[in-house]
């Protein structure tokens, strides 16, 4: 097997080779990093990168008698993310070069399942918006998305078949759709996020990126103990609600048309949608969001702001500061109107399984200096369900457009399932 081919192994294959013997973590490793070799000056997906170091976990792997879901499975880490063994600067010039003491919980577990930390993935400051240096790898001259950028370029680029990423507001969902691969935010607090710089604790949420719907489902089970039910065959036609709202009305053209296409398309295949007309309730879920964020982040970036000032981005104290004016009748107020929200979401998936909804407004942006919109991602997340993108189709510029499954809280199980049954339509 060459290298070329097993980098374009699914992470599944990966695992199944590594336990089996008839591949060993080291080749996989060589491959990815023969990959980067050849890709990252012009992608520029990692923060930190030591090839020996990734090398030597291989072998400790191939030396384990026991086996592992994640097995030679070479995984990048967002950089706002713990590694005990590698630095972990959170996009920011404050934390150069430094070195926690522990393992986030996500990272321990994917060790302890055999996977290999490739290495860290480049991040915008502090998860925010100042972006980093990373590319689109369809087109250098784009921005990936972000915050994840360097995690959706890695895994787009076929540096690593999984990546982890966090999502505040679409920062798992946006770049996996700008990068054309899949992204899977799951519910709120599934997935532990200890270890995690924290930039606003209603909504930090650890999610993968992934090529594939089942590589999506392994790594994110894994992370949460769980069993991986993406396999679960579909019973019964799904059923869809197609969510219309005035923001839809911000989507290119393109996206549009691909969008309804895709509607069709599962129509056909017998899923049941019907349309969805946003409530009250959630129609201004988006400013609570901004608001419930900047609050949050003013205090859990308080002391980067009072002794670091300088060293943050101009966006970045922007933020900040618009957080530190909110007051706390205000912040209270939000949270409130944001509860309200996600009861009437309850009601509405009692008429449906998940709801579909585009991915971003457009294509990827060109330029570097912002890494797009995610208007049509904040108010999911502010929801607390379940939302993967998967790849639907390329726009007027050759670039990725995506579609969003949206689920019920908790029914993550479901969800994948479902994803899997639109990735191919019809799939039983």
């Amino acid at each position: 097997m060459t290298g070329t081919d097993i980098q374009h192994l699914s992470a599944r294959d990966i695992s199944r080779l590594t336990n089996s013997g008839d591949l060993t973590a080291e080749a996989v490793v060589r491959a990815c990093l023969e990959r980067i070799a050849a890709r990252e000056d012009a992608v520029g997906a990692w923060a930190f990168l030591d090839p020996e170091k990734a090398i030597a976990q291989a072998k400790q792997v191939d030396r384990r008698p026991e086996g592992g879901a994640l097995r030679g499975v070479p995984v990048g880490i967002k950089d706002i993310i713990a590694t005990v063994d590698m630095p972990t600067c959170y996009g920011s010039p404050i934390y150069k070069n430094h070195r926690p003491a522990w393992d986030a919980a996500c990272v321990a577990s994917i060790r302890q399942s055999g996977g290999i930390i490739m290495g860290k993935t480049v991040t915008t400051e502090f998860a925010s918006s100042y972006p980093g240096k990373t590319a689109n790898p369809k087109d250098t001259e784009r921005t990936p998305g972000g915050s994840s950028s360097g995690s959706a370029a890695a895994v787009a680029d076929f540096m690593v078949p999984l990546a982890v990423g966090t999502q505040t507001g679409g920062s798992v969902i946006r770049p996996a759709s700008f990068c054309g691969i899949v992204g899977y935010k799951p519910s709120f607090g599934l997935i532990n996020r200890h270890g995690v710089k924290p930039l606003s604790e209603s909504f930090d949420t650890v999610g993968v990126m992934a090529r594939s719907v089942d590589d999506a489902a392994l790594l994110a089970m894994t992370l949460m103990g769980r069993t991986n039910a993406a396999n679960t065959a579909m019973i019964e036609p799904p059923s869809f609600a197609v969510w219309r709202n005035a923001a839809l009305d911000k989507a290119d053209g393109s996206t549009l048309a691909a969008f309804e296409e895709f509607i069709n398309r599962a129509a056909e295949a017998g899923a049941i949608i019907e349309d969805v007309a946003e409530p009250a309730e959630i129609a201004d879920l988006d400013h609570a969001h901004h608001q419930i964020e900047y609050f949050e982040m003013g205090q859990a970036l308080l002391f980067e702001y009072q002794t670091h000032r300088d060293h943050l981005s101009t966006a970045l104290r922007g933020r900040l500061e618009a957080g530190r004016a909110i007051s706390i009748e205000q912040y209270d107020a939000m949270r409130e109107a944001a509860k309200r929200a996600r009861a009437q979401m309850n009601r509405i998936f009692q008429r449906c399984d998940a709801i579909l909804y585009p991915s971003t407004l457009g294509e990827a942006p060109r330029g570097l200096e912002a890494t797009g919109n995610a208007l049509f991602n904040r108010f999911w997340t502010a929801l607390y369900g379940p939302v993967i993108t998967l790849p639907i189709g390329i726009g007027p510029s050759g670039m990725p457009l995506g579609v969003q499954l949206v689920g019920r809280r908790d029914n993550d199980a479901r969800l994948l399932t479902m994803a899997r049954w639109f990735e191919k339509p019809g799939q039983k």
